[in-house]
């Protein structure tokens, strides 16, 4: 009975025992280790490969100058529009505008003076009778001086519209999507005479002005 009661107790306490030691153990496989391994350095042609890549020029941008002619053709500043001189569109139309509402201004009046010369000459009541000085001549100098403005007016409208077109057709040719920083970081070779290697890569500063 003793030795049945012995195995029992000694059975009991290896259970407890192990029971014990599996709730202590603390998992630590999973948990991030605390050294970082080192990045792999990366060679002397790809540091040079990537400063080629960074101050590699931009690749140019090109615009069509017969597009950028019609469409100013089609519609005063539309060229400008094409050419992306967004700052030019006002301008040309505020000068397309006034030479063209001058004429039409001009065009007006002259219409008056002359209705007005043509009813003189044949005795007929006009807007200007009752005023003194006004008679036929008056009138016909009037006339004459309108219609002048006014074909100059045309003229200067017209000359406007087509350096719309030059101008939109020169930017296109001329335009050219650049990339020339004055301050420009480029790769180099550097000689250095104290060091057991004569040459090293390095990098060159340059500035423009």
């Amino acid at each position: 009975m003793k030795k049945v009661l012995s195995i029992f107790l000694f059975f009991s306490f290896c259970l407890i025992f192990s029971q014990v030691n599996r709730n202590d153990t603390i998992r630590v496989e999973n948990h991030p280790k605390d050294s970082i391994p080192a990045a792999k350095p990366l060679s002397e042609a790809q540091i040079l490969g990537d400063i080629a890549d960074k101050n590699a020029p931009a690749k140019l941008t090109k615009l069509s100058p017969i597009k950028a002619g019609l469409y100013s053709a089609v519609l005063p500043g539309l060229g400008q529009f094409y050419n992306k001189k967004y700052w030019k569109i006002p301008l040309v139309w505020g000068a397309v505008g006034t030479g063209v509402g001058i004429a039409l201004w001009n065009d007006k009046n002259y219409k008056r003076y002359r209705n007005a010369f043509i009813a003189e000459l044949n005795g007929l009541p006009h807007e200007f009778d009752g005023i003194n000085g006004v008679n036929k001549t008056v009138l016909g100098n009037a006339q004459d001086r309108f219609k002048r403005q006014r074909d100059y007016a045309i003229g200067i409208a017209g000359l406007i519209y087509i350096l719309n077109i030059v101008d939109a057709v020169v930017d296109a040719h001329l335009f050219e999507g650049r990339n020339d920083p004055d301050l420009a970081l480029t790769p180099a070779v550097i000689n250095d005479q104290f060091s057991n290697y004569q040459t090293k890569a390095g990098l060159s500063l340059s500035f423009r002005f």
